[in-house]
């Protein structure tokens, strides 16, 4: 357990080099292309972090001066998911997490009850995350593990859910998000858009990139765009012209950036997605393999960036406004795009529908990381993580989840006979999805030919 603690603790940034290449070197890849791939993903992802932090780094400081130009008095501090990690994988459960998740994974792909072989491992702390906080609501280890297990199988199901519209909006073929923050705002994101679809006018309302730059021109395009957003929020913030244009031309910086960092890191995981789909196209001609991957591929996109721009000044607005919430976004504020990433295909990139259904569902998940607030630090103080002085912690990313609300309010209130129920109801799921997927594969033409 202390080298797998030890192979974890190195990041996702060197950890996923290593699995690529093995993942590759299995797939009868070229060994000089494997490790190739394993490089440039790796290298990839330092970028993709690079540039997340240059918007973290440019929007804590606005965010900052929001809080206190406004006087936002809120009592739980949002610490963010590299809080949220770091005390998952500092509990017990954290170290199970990656083994149980990769023997989960393995056994519902012999017996062809997932086609994702989800290989963003790193992120398996979504997981040890939600069992660590059943095991402090209800003091029963077996409990958190089982828990632990049945949310594994929820993100496999979602990851063979999801990568139709995946590979349909963003290209990314056989690659798929069982990602704990972004894959559940696909779930609520179905029903708004059927609700958006039926709204007259509204739903005749293009508001896409495309659509955006054909009407506006110049200010259409994203970088411009990503530049007037930042405008928007210096001024929010009320910052001077000096630190309002340095802000501007920071997350102008951003929507140029990070699609290119995207870019190189599907450079490394083409040649593995090619290798995967031939594995098994000759050995199960029946049946597609999905790349399980960190959304971080997607939140490049203009239209996620340029939606989560505009929904960190709406985000604290609605802390303030809604009652009974008592959580004040921070950290997470530059991670919007993770948990609005998988609601843009659904929307089709209309970024209108990505604000408003952003805005409800974060508002929803608000409310999620103020009740989970306690269990989140009892978690934070047993794992020995330095509290400083703030009096209660939360999170948005897996704190708001919705995801969070079932495991947890099941437990407390119904413990074993829920938890076999919602695991029942899961495996349920699974064998309708794929089971739909199996007769659509053998309807369709171009498989026969």
């Amino acid at each position: 357990m202390s080298v797998l603690q030890w192979f974890v603790d190195l990041g996702a940034s060197v950890m996923l080099p290593f699995v690529i290449f093995i993942f590759a070197w299995i797939l009868r890849t070229k060994v000089s292309k494997a490790v190739r791939s394993g490089l440039i993903v790796g290298i990839g992802f330092i970028g993709i972090n690079l540039v997340i932090g240059l918007l973290g780094d440019s929007l804590g400081p606005a965010i900052e001066a929001m809080v206190d130009k406004y006087g936002l008095e809120l009592t739980i501090i949002d610490v963010g998911w590299p809080a949220a990690a770091a005390i998952s994988y500092g509990t017990v459960l954290g170290s199970l997490t990656i083994p149980i998740g990769i023997a989960i994974n393995l056994l519902l792909l012999s017996i062809g009850f997932t086609r994702t072989l989800n290989i963003d491992i790193w992120n398996f702390w979504h997981t040890s995350f939600t069992a660590s906080l059943v095991l402090a609501l209800t003091n029963h280890f077996a409990m958190a593990v089982g828990v632990m297990i049945v949310h594994h199988i929820v993100l496999l199901l979602l990851g063979d859910w999801i990568q139709k519209d995946i590979q349909s909006y963003y290209g990314f073929k056989q690659i798929t998000f069982p990602h704990g923050a972004s894959a559940p705002s696909y779930i609520v994101a179905k029903p708004l858009n059927y609700v958006f679809d039926r709204i007259p006018k509204f739903n005749k309302l293009q508001a896409n990139q495309a659509s955006i730059q054909k009407h506006l021109g110049v200010f259409g395009d994203k970088t411009v765009m990503g530049v007037v957003i930042g405008l928007f929020i210096g001024v929010l913030a009320g910052y001077d012209l000096k630190n309002t244009l340095i802000l501007a031309m920071q997350t102008g910086a951003v929507l140029v950036l990070l699609p290119r960092m995207v870019a190189l890191l599907m450079e490394g995981l083409a040649p593995v997605s090619e290798a995967a789909g031939n594995y098994m196209k000759q050995r199960f001609p029946e049946r597609n393999l999905y790349i399980g991957m960190d959304s971080a591929l997607a939140v490049g996109h203009p239209a996620v960036l340029s939606a989560s721009l505009l929904l960190v000044p709406i985000t604290l607005f609605l802390a303030v406004i809604l009652p009974g919430n008592k959580v004040l976004p921070f950290t997470d504020l530059a991670t919007i795009p993770f948990l609005i990433a998988l609601m843009v295909p659904v929307f089709k990139g209309n970024i209108i529908r990505t604000v408003i259904g952003g805005a409800f569902y974060i508002g929803i998940g608000l409310y999620i990381a103020t009740w989970v607030a306690p269990l989140v630090t009892t978690t934070a103080m047993s794992a020995g993580f330095n509290m400083g002085n703030y009096g209660a912690i939360s999170s948005l990313v897996d704190g708001a989840v919705w995801t969070t609300f079932p495991f947890i309010w099941l437990t407390g209130r119904m413990h074993w006979f829920s938890f076999i129920v919602f695991g029942s109801f899961i495996m349920g799921l699974f064998f309708y999805v794929n089971r739909r997927k199996r007769r659509k594969h053998k309807n369709n033409s171009y498989w026969r030919k």
